[in-house]
Parts: C-alpha cells; sequence; structure tokens
C-alpha cells in the first residue's frame, strides 16, 4: 500500500458530519463546486477520527447524529481543536438550543432547511475573520479585569475566565472603547464580518453567554471584584461600563 497523499492545504479543508444522505452529497457536492475540500462523514466516530487525522478549518455539524451526541461532539472537538470553526446545523429554532450550542464551543449555527448560499456567506464570514491577526497591544486592564488580546486570555485577580472565541472578540471590542455605545452593526461587523449575511441572532446569543461567564467569574472568585457592566442600549447596542 502507498503512503496517503498530502493534503492539499491551498484549498479550506470542511469537515462535513451529516447522516443524511441527501443532505450530506448536497453540501459536499456544494462545497466542492466551491472551492472548499470537503469530507463528508455520517457518524460522530468517523468525525473525530477524520478530525484527529487531517487538519481542517471547519466542521459542518449536524445534530442528530446515529452514535454520538451532537453537542457532546462539539464539546469534544473544541477541547482537542480550541482554533477549529464550528458551525452547527439544526433544526431546533429555540433560544435555550442555540444557547446550548454555542456553550458547547459552536461558533454559530444555521437553522434547517437552509441554502448553500447562506452557508456559503456565513462559512466566508467566519473564516474572513480568522485569517485577520491583530498587532501586539498592552493588556486592557477594567477594574479588576485584565483583557490581554495578544495571548487572548481574560482574567479575573490572575485566575483565567473561559471564553469562547467569539465572546473574547465582543468583550475586547467593547473594552477598547469603555463608556461608549457601539451599535449592533459595528459589533457584527467587527467581531464577525463586514458582508454578515442573515441575522444577527447570534449576537444576542454570544452576549448572553459572555455576561453569564463574567457573572460566574465574580461569583466563584474569594475576593471582591470590580467588574466593568455591559449595559443593553435597546435599539442600538451596547456599552462597557466601569466603576471609577
Amino acid at each position: 500500500m502507498g503512503t496517503p497523499p498530502t493534503p492539499d492545504r491551498s484549498r479550506l479543508h470542511v469537515l462535513v458530519v451529516e447522516d443524511d444522505d441527501i443532505i450530506g452529497r448536497h453540501l459536499e457536492t456544494g462545497l466542492r463546486s466551491n472551492g472548499y475540500a470537503p469530507t463528508w462523514t455520517r457518524t460522530g466516530a468517523s468525525a473525530l477520527a477524520e478530525a484527529a487525522r487531517t487538519t481542517h478549518d471547519a466542521v459542518l455539524l449536524d445534530l442528530g447524529l446515529p452514535d454520538l451526541d451532537g453537542l457532546d461532539l462539539a464539546r469534544t472537538l473544541r477541547t482537542r481543536f480550541p482554533d477549529l470553526l464550528i458551525v452547527i446545523l439544526t433544526a431546533r429554532t429555540d433560544d435555550i438550543d442555540v444557547i446550548a450550542g454555542l456553550d458547547a464551543g459552536a461558533d454559530d449555527y444555521l437553522v434547517k432547511p437552509f441554502s448553500l448560499t447562506v452557508l456559503l456567506a456565513r462559512l466566508r464570514a467566519h473564516l474572513r475573520r480568522q485569517t485577520v491577526t491583530s498587532p501586539s497591544q498592552q493588556p486592557l486592564r477594567l477594574g479588576d479585569l485584565v483583557i490581554d488580546t495578544t495571548s487572548r486570555r481574560c482574567t479575573l485577580h490572575d485566575t483565567d475566565i473561559p471564553l469562547r472565541p467569539k465572546e473574547f472578540d465582543l468583550l475586547a471590542l467593547l473594552a477598547r472603547h469603555p463608556g461608549t455605545a457601539v451599535s449592533r452593526e459595528t459589533l457584527m461587523a467587527q467581531v464577525w464580518d463586514e458582508n454578515w449575511f442573515g441575522p444577527t441572532k447570534t449576537l444576542d446569543v454570544t452576549m448572553a453567554g459572555l455576561r453569564r461567564r463574567l457573572t460566574q467569574a465574580a461569583t466563584d472568585s474569594t475576593r471582591p471584584c470590580r467588574l466593568p457592566h455591559i449595559i443593553t442600549l435597546r435599539g442600538h447596542g451596547y456599552r462597557l461600563e466601569c466603576d471609577s
């Protein structure tokens, strides 16, 4: 047997985890025809094996798999591959289901049925954001909260707060402009993509997750904490308020 060919890294590799033959084949064909290098698997176990075998840029993950719970698979992938883009494909539309998916480690979600055009736009938006690098900057200090954008660490009294990538980006953007109102459009453009296509519900769910993690960190701390507060500006956006 010969040595397996080296993957072509000039194309973006997408792992499709979908047990429905029609949807899986449609995604595989559509991605390949648009310049991606897709790999289609039908089970959670085969997805984990493929993710360990080959480096992927993104995963399209169906939650209804025959062998593993999709949310558990998302958590495992996020733990093993922190920089991997994970987009959940789901028929569930309730806020609690969306929150569960994002908390499990997903970067975004798409509700079935969805068009290939929307999926491709979302992938382009996320992958463009991942390729943008920021220059080294001094850590941002707001009360007892320290946000280090170079190491992408957020700490409270030197204890790490485990933020998801988009949660960290939202906090860092607000922290660069404390006391300033930041519109929803600005947040979507700078944290997701300036050409974002689709609803902005992801912003609300991600912001809710960020608030929960900050509150939990303060609750778990054994010392009094001075934390900035994220204020909702109804009809506009958000503002980060810092106590003097």
